[in-house]
């Protein structure tokens, strides 16, 4: 095996656990956006696996890359990769959603390790992300901002007014990852508010732009490492189409809307059928 087919399949570990951590916790609470985590998984695993810099026991680590969650309702799809990549210890994930755990149900950047903002209003995350890219440079500071934001916020002003910002400022240092499943609170994204040709806009307001199958963990590397290694001052934008459930067969075909039921039993199945699925050395 070569250095890339390994990395693809410790990729493909890492996405399965990130998976199963984000079941796991679904089944403590009985609910939780487990169709968009399912979905957003092998994003995270690539992000946390591969592209951030950041040191696990030491989440304010001046050096690190921030990785910017503006879609706070995916707390437990973070919480999922920030388990995995050992900011947070497995132990604390049977408190998801309990009475003083360090994991509620929308992310909270005052006590939860490696959350840099708290969730709340949708669209703020990338105004947020230009704010500390900018700030990063002016101190001379390398890392990179990640903004993870979902196609619902497409529909926001202070979203486009941010990435207007991004390019006259030139922050090279910004990356934007949107997960496209089409879905949010009030119907199917593209219904609500047509948001195509995505790629063309996101070009017009002056941004680097890729897009991706997010479920192609292959796909999704190179999109990283394209951002990343870019030389060009333009901000970077990842488009990632992505299919809710991903991972949990029955999920995946069940009629999708912004939240998926999952009823009782179904936790248990969710987990066995994806554990048919574990990857070769993925025991999480």
């Amino acid at each position: 095996m070569n250095a890339r087919t390994d990395k693809l399949a410790a990729l493909a570990q890492c996405a399965w656990r990130i998976r199963r951590y984000a079941l796991r916790m679904g089944e403590v609470q009985g609910q939780g956006y487990i169709g968009q985590a399912l979905g957003w998984a092998d994003v995270l695993a690539v992000a946390y696996g591969h592209a951030l810099k950041f040191k696990p026991d030491e989440p304010q680590w001046e050096g690190r890359d921030r990785f910017l969650l503006s879609h706070g309702h995916y707390a437990i799809a973070h919480y999922a990769a920030l388990i995995e990549a050992r900011v947070i210890p497995e132990s604390e994930l049977d408190s998801y959603g309990s009475d003083d755990s360090r994991l509620p149900m929308s992310g909270m950047a005052t006590y939860t390790p490696g959350m840099e903002i708290s969730g709340g209003s949708l669209g703020q995350g990338l105004a947020i992300g230009v704010g500390i890219a900018l700030a990063l440079r002016h101190k001379k500071n390398p890392a990179f901002v990640y903004n993870s934001m979902s196609d619902g916020e497409l529909d926001e002003g202070s979203t486009w007014e941010a990435a207007m910002g991004a390019s006259h400022h030139g922050l090279g240092n910004l990356i934007c990852l949107v997960d496209i499943n089409n879905q949010q609170a009030d119907g199917p994204s593209g219904k609500v508010l047509g948001f195509e040709p995505l790629a063309d806009k996101w070009a017009a307001f002056g941004w680097h732009v890729q897009r991706v199958n997010g479920n192609d963990l292959a796909a999704v590397l190179n999109a990283f490492d394209s951002a990343r290694a870019l030389a060009d001052t333009k901000p970077r934008v990842i488009l990632c189409d992505t299919l809710m459930g991903k991972g949990v067969p029955f999920l995946e075909s069940r009629e999708k809307n912004h939240f998926i039921r999952v009823d009782p039993p179904e936790w248990q199945q969710a987990l066995e059928i994806l554990d048919r699925s574990q990857p070769e050395g993925a025991l999480a």
